[in-house]
């Protein structure tokens, strides 16, 4: 079966994530960590990605990120791909891929999933130093990062989104909600209901959702 193409809208936050090979690391030290920021805010302005929030684990990548161009996502991720493998072969004196294939991506509703998915993909790092919860939290400035104007909607002053953030992100993801997410960007369908599933079908001619598992009933005479 000819695996589905990758679902990338303009416009629209998607959730991100690239793994390492085999479960390897890809992250090993906190230079890997800072020299991947450096070439994430460098070529997200490159590529026309607005990235909104990050979670980096020892073996994988989260990204929650908002493309200006249906090519942005994939540019952005293979400049990421390549660079930081080079990096990280010449640190730690190896060879070969770094990677898993390619990147997964999945446009969501950000009406209704963006601070959740800001939560989910920042509290996928092992400490906020590998995420940019210390930037939402009014603990550091982070330059790879473009705040969603639904987080700035949160209060009227950076102390007041800041509380405001805390107090969500303090909550944490249920494991319903992880579940969620990671279905979703797994299996590449869109992350909404109703009127965003209408309006994203107005922009791909890509099938949105699943068909029903068995054969199609038969029609009657």
């Amino acid at each position: 079966m000819a695996r589905l193409a990758r679902l990338c809208i303009p416009g629209h936050p998607h959730l991100v994530q690239q793994r390492g090979h085999n479960g390897q690391p890809v992250f090993i030290d906190e230079a890997d960590v800072q020299g991947f920021l450096r070439l994430l805010a460098d070529g997200a302005k490159a590529s026309g990605v607005a990235v909104h929030a990050y979670g980096l684990a020892a073996g994988e990548v989260h990204l929650l990120a908002t493309p200006a161009a249906a090519d942005s996502l994939s540019r952005l991720m293979q400049a990421l791909g390549r660079q930081h493998g080079q990096a990280f072969n010449r640190r730690h004196a190896r060879s070969g891929s770094l990677w898993d294939g390619r990147f997964r991506a999945v446009p969501i509703d950000g009406e209704r999933h963006l601070l959740a998915a800001m939560r989910y993909v920042e509290s996928a790092a092992p400490d906020l130093r590998a995420s940019s919860a210390a930037h939402h939290l009014g603990q550091a400035i982070d330059h790879a990062v473009s705040d969603h104007p639904l987080y700035w909607a949160l209060g009227n002053t950076p102390f007041d989104r800041e509380m405001k953030y805390r107090a969500w992100f303090e909550q944490g993801t249920s494991s319903a909600e992880a579940d969620r997410f990671r279905r979703a960007v797994t299996q590449g369908w869109p992350l909404g209901e109703g009127a965003f599933i209408d309006d994203l079908s107005q922009l791909t001619s890509r099938r949105l959702a699943a068909r029903p598992r068995g054969r199609p009933p038969k029609k009657l005479d």
